[in-house]
């Protein structure tokens, strides 16, 4: 057996995709560059090119690629990815270092990332006087300089007209030989980037056909149901420290969900699935403006039009995981409603999954449980009274929500726990 948090799994299997994981990761955290959605992609695809002009071998390459698909997994904030694109370097930039670091150094499958991405933003001087593995320091500085190159070239994506300013990008880079990139990387960066391809492949169609490639070769991997948990709360922690308003959502969404299943005699199997679900439901809220999500009032319709996206995103990202299908539709419709009124499919209650309803009322619950900068959580007393009225007006499902009345103790420890 095996325990994460007060979860308990029977040592059993599931085949996951890894490359597909690391996909669905990146384009978790891509969102939060809000208007552009490819940083990630674009300094996996560049690391690799350069990778391979210095004469990496293939496993490295694709190791390459794969980290800079994931070296800002401590990003969540769009002020930070803000800064991080419009400032070569700022006094705060390793706080995400060190929180991408924390993220993966105890997850096994990518545990071999987390060093790199510690060290990703450390100039190179200051970089070989500190006692860092060579491998590490060199994966690091080579991320940090296809992630400075990406930022400079970042204004001109939008408009197609990056060709028109690689010069001065590549002169930028070679500006910094000796301080902040490694000079043999500075040497090699800049025999990749003289050549139109390098930069057309950073284009939205040539990204996604180089993507398509590299799930061609996957990474085969058969996850433990432990694992699957620890991979879903990183995605989990990711969301719910991008505001101080929803710190800790997920995992009680996710604990009250399972709470939930088991009490309405769902397999047990599926009841870990659920609460998986209930880890991933809110992925695409990183999408979602800093200035929205932390808004202490009323958000205009046009904030909410934008709240509401959310639901979709966490499905696009989601559904591309080999092994997540089940879990990606569930999550996706938590805010379906038994009248066909909620978002963002709109399905009739037949069309709901029971797991999606399921993760509707822990949402719900948890959402009215938890204390807020702008009130207090409410008492189980008062969510019970509002998950009947929701019932009532078939807002709902009525079982789902009968159930509920009869683990509220428990839901609201798990809450405040």
């Amino acid at each position: 057996m095996a325990v994460i948090g007060t979860t308990v799994f029977a040592m059993q299997t599931t085949h996951v995709d890894l490359r597909h994981a690391i996909c669905a990761l990146s384009e978790a955290l891509d969102l939060v560059g809000i208007d552009d959605v490819a940083h990630g992609k674009r300094v996996g695809i560049m690391a690799a090119a350069c990778g391979k002009q210095a004469g990496y071998g293939a496993q490295e390459c694709d190791f390459l690629f794969d980290l800079g698909m994931l070296h800002d997994i401590g990003v969540s904030s769009s002020h930070v990815r803000s800064r991080l694109e419009n400032e070569f370097d700022w006094p705060g930039v390793q706080a995400h270092c060190e929180k991408g670091e924390h993220l993966l150094h105890d997850f096994p499958p990518l545990a071999e990332m987390a060093p790199a991405i510690r060290y990703h933003h450390t100039r190179w001087d200051v970089l070989r006087t500190l006692s860092v593995p060579d491998a590490v320091a060199r994966r690091a500085n080579l991320i940090l300089l296809c992630d400075r190159a990406d930022a400079l070239a970042a204004p001109y994506h939008a408009s197609n007209t990056v060709l028109q300013h690689i010069n001065e990008i590549r002169a930028e880079v070679a500006r910094h030989a000796g301080t902040y990139f490694a000079p043999e990387f500075v040497t090699h960066f800049l025999a990749c980037s003289q050549t139109e391809a390098f930069w057309l492949q950073l284009e939205s169609r040539a990204i996604q056909a180089y993507l398509a490639d590299m799930r061609e070769h996957g990474l085969h991997y058969h996850a433990s149901h432990a694992e699957l948990h620890q991979l879903a709360r990183i995605f989990a922690r990711i969301v719910d420290t991008k505001s101080p308003y929803t710190a800790a959502h997920s995992q009680g969404v996710a604990s009250i969900s399972r709470l939930l299943a088991e009490h309405m005699g769902i397999a047990p199997e599926r009841c870990i699935k659920i609460e998986i679900a209930g880890l991933l439901h809110d992925l695409g809220k990183l999408r979602v403006p800093d200035e929205i999500l932390d808004k202490p009032g009323s958000l205009t319709p046009n904030e909410r039009l934008v709240i509401q996206t959310h639901s979709f995103e966490t499905w696009q990202i989601l559904r591309h995981i080999r092994g997540f299908e089940d879990i990606a539709r569930w999550a996706a419709c938590h805010h379906e409603e038994p009248d066909g009124t909620g978002y963002p499919f709109h399905l009739k209650a037949s069309e709901i999954p029971l797991e999606a309803r399921i993760l509707r009322v822990a949402d719900i619950m948890e959402a009215m449980a938890q204390d807020r900068p702008y009130r207090a959580g409410l008492k189980a007393d008062e969510v019970a009274r509002f998950l009947i009225q929701l019932s009532q007006e078939g807002r709902v499902d009525k079982d789902v929500a009968h159930a509920a009345l009869g683990i509220m103790d428990e839901a609201m420890s798990a809450v405040r726990s």
